[in-house]
């Protein structure tokens, strides 16, 4: 039976977490911080990004352990954006190359079209559990501008993204994401890919802009009407947008199912109809 190391960690993860701190470069776990140690992963992820001639920002790269398979592919159309100074100290260090385009922040508060201004934008990276719906929420505000996404997220939500209707993983994140982009899940990633150990399976998904796309009525009482009635899942559409539809209410064709029935495209007809619906009764 292996030994354990520090913090209750066993083997060769407890070696690789004492080299991290002997580096002075302890996990932070405000930050929400699990630093990919698998090569195999990060080059397989790596490899799952469509280059192409725009820019590739990768999100939170930590240690860089993705970043040294990105940089000799994308080379100087690689940027990084890390909010840890002591990762950005790290990564200055380890990437001299990259130091024009490493940016110390937080992505949720970057301005990418002031930054980026007209040029096709990639995303990647494996992302902090606790803030990845908030990054693909940004990214959905920024769709005319991001090409593709490429990313590990927690397996649940990884696959809740990608989840088709009808069955208790397809939400608000489905609807909005697959509105805006084609979704594929790639592959799953056990907890033993990453120090320290996270007590959950990741899944590595990428998300495609709809070539072309454009959402019919408006995007923002749409993203209302999505939320609205997934708030109250578990209600028929007619009592859960009652509060949308007023006296008018909805037709028959959605009054009697429930959101998690609805394609995004059957949100985008719904929402157009109770936007002309409430003009009417102005």
């Amino acid at each position: 039976m292996p030994g354990k190391g520090i913090a209750g960690v066993s083997g060769q993860n407890a070696l690789i977490e004492v080299k991290a701190m002997l580096n002075g470069f302890r996990p932070k776990k405000h930050l929400g911080q699990h630093f990919l140690t698998d090569e195999y992963i990060a080059k397989r992820i790596a490899d799952s990004i469509q280059f192409n001639n725009g820019i590739l920002l990768e999100i939170g790269p930590g240690k860089g352990a993705l970043t040294n398979y990105l940089h000799k592919k994308w080379a100087e159309k690689l940027w990084l954006v890390e909010i840890d100074h002591d990762a950005v100290v790290r990564l200055n260090n380890d990437f001299p190359r990259l130091i024009p385009r490493i940016i110390e922040g937080d992505f949720l508060k970057l301005d990418m079209q002031s930054l980026f201004k007209g040029d096709t934008l990639s995303i990647a990276g494996n992302f902090p559990y606790n803030i990845s719906s908030q990054i693909l929420f940004k990214v959905i505000e920024a769709s005319k501008q991001v090409a593709q996404l490429t990313g590990m997220f927690q397996e649940e939500v990884a696959r809740r993204i990608c989840s088709p209707p009808g069955n208790k993983n397809y939400g608000i994140l489905s609807v909005l994401v697959q509105t805006y982009f084609e979704t594929s899940y790639l592959f799953s990633v056990p907890p033993s890919a990453f120090m320290p150990v996270p007590a959950v399976n990741s899944g590595v998904i990428r998300l495609v802009l709809k070539k072309g796309f454009k959402l019919q009525g408006d995007e923002r009482f749409f993203k209302t009407v999505v939320k609205t009635a997934f708030n109250q899942r578990r209600k028929m559409l007619s009592n859960a947008l009652s509060g949308i539809a007023g006296k008018s209410g909805i037709s028959k064709k959605y009054a009697n199912l429930r959101a998690e029935e609805l394609l995004w495209k059957d949100f985008e007809e719904l929402a157009a109809e109770l936007s002309e619906k409430i003009k009417s009764a102005r």
